[in-house]
């Protein structure tokens, strides 16, 4: 085993690890900890639900990321105690087993390296995706379901939860649009970066001759809201409609009008749930990703004043940002950001933290160019 090589690495690690500690400023998130424990304890916490749910969550968001990061550090000590027992024993299996952690303390030193880069107003907030099918026929409509299918299976593999709230399905194959939330601290920021276009190239398994088909699909991704979140919706300018629940090729899964769909006539936003039983459950559901979306088009409409204002000094991100090609060779590939992979089942499999983690690197470099 090569001592001065794990000595470089684990001294690099600790390096990274100090320069994270000085970003996140754990002591002062060790103050607000101590701050919020207070207000908890009061007896009258819950007497102002909102003001409860924000001070709870907040905590338990701030004990999460503390608890992270001392684990880690623990880790990366632990290593530098293994390496250096297995060179003493000249253990073989001890300095095997040590590469493979030395391996995994990376990954997790750079996803929370990563982390910190997620600074933005709503970033820490929960996600509510939306995929729509574009150009390209059924193709299209298969290719917003194997997206719809890599975002879930995404946040299976880190154990998050995800609540569906509609699916509109295709009559031939695929899937029109979907709605659906992704309940995880940060999960706004993070899959925001794969708002945007995405495009699919393949042969297609619909076309009787086997031609080429190139497709298109939308992903929006919003912040999930907090009930502090000050969203006025005048009940005027919504139109309810209530519809039968259904399923693949429209078949009937509900015999009862519980549906529930909310048009924002100003905007045009439409947003349907169907996933509960209850059209008042339904109704306040669909409020909930109305409202969010409201917010979300607000603050791109900020944003686009002032860039106007500053002028357009960065590139833009463009419609198209990923391009998934299965034929006639396989690879896909961030526009944006150059990162890209050989192995596209993969990545429909849920394996996109390599593509995340390079977007949101990517954007902050945007930013700061934005800004200088």
């Amino acid at each position: 085993m090569a001592g001065p090589d794990y000595d470089t690495e684990i001294k690099q690690l600790t390096a990274t690890m100090s320069t994270i500690e000085q970003v996140l400023d754990l002591p002062g998130m060790e103050r607000e900890i101590s701050e919020l424990e207070t207000q908890v304890a009061a007896p009258d916490l819950w007497d102002d639900q909102a003001n409860a749910t924000r001070v709870t969550g907040r905590l338990s968001l701030l004990q999460g990321q503390v608890e992270r990061f001392a684990a880690l550090k623990g880790r990366v000590e632990d290593l530098a105690i293994m390496v250096q027992l297995a060179v003493e024993e000249g253990d073989a299996d001890a300095a095997a087993e040590a590469e493979v952690e030395l391996g995994k303390i990376k990954k997790a030193v750079e996803a929370l390296e990563v982390r910190t880069l997620l600074s933005g107003e709503y970033d820490e907030r929960e996600a509510i995706v939306s995929i729509r099918a574009g150009a390209g026929g059924v193709d299209a409509a298969d290719f917003a379901e194997m997206l719809m299918r890599m975002y879930t299976r995404w946040a299976e593999r880190n154990k998050y939860p995800v609540e569906v709230y509609d699916v509109s399905y295709a009559e031939e194959a695929g899937i029109k649009s979907a709605e659906f939330a992704i309940h995880a601290p940060y999960a706004y920021g993070t899959l925001s970066v794969d708002a945007g276009t995405h495009r699919l190239v393949r042969i297609s398994p619909f076309d009787n001759q086997g031609r080429r088909q190139t497709s298109f699909a939308a992903v929006e991704v919003v912040p999930q809201l907090e009930q502090t979140d000050e969203i006025e919706v005048d009940e005027n300018d919504i139109r309810t409609d209530v519809f039968r629940s259904g399923g693949p090729g429209g078949q009937s899964v509900n015999t009862t009008d519980s549906a529930v769909r909310l048009t924002h006539i100003p905007t045009g936003i439409v947003v349907s749930c169907q996933n509960e039983k209850s059209q008042l459950q339904n109704k306040a559901a669909a409020m909930i990703v109305l409202k969010a979306k409201l917010l979300a088009k607000k603050k791109a409409e900020e944003a686009a004043l002032k860039k106007d204002l500053k002028g357009d000094v960065a590139a833009s991100w463009g419609d198209q940002m990923r391009n998934y090609v299965l034929n006639p060779y396989q690879i896909v590939k961030d526009l944006r950001t150059g990162y890209e992979t050989g192995n596209p089942q993969a990545v429909f499999d849920g394996d996109i933290d390599g593509f995340l983690e390079a977007g949101i690197r990517w954007r902050r470099g945007a930013d700061k160019a934005e800004e200088n």
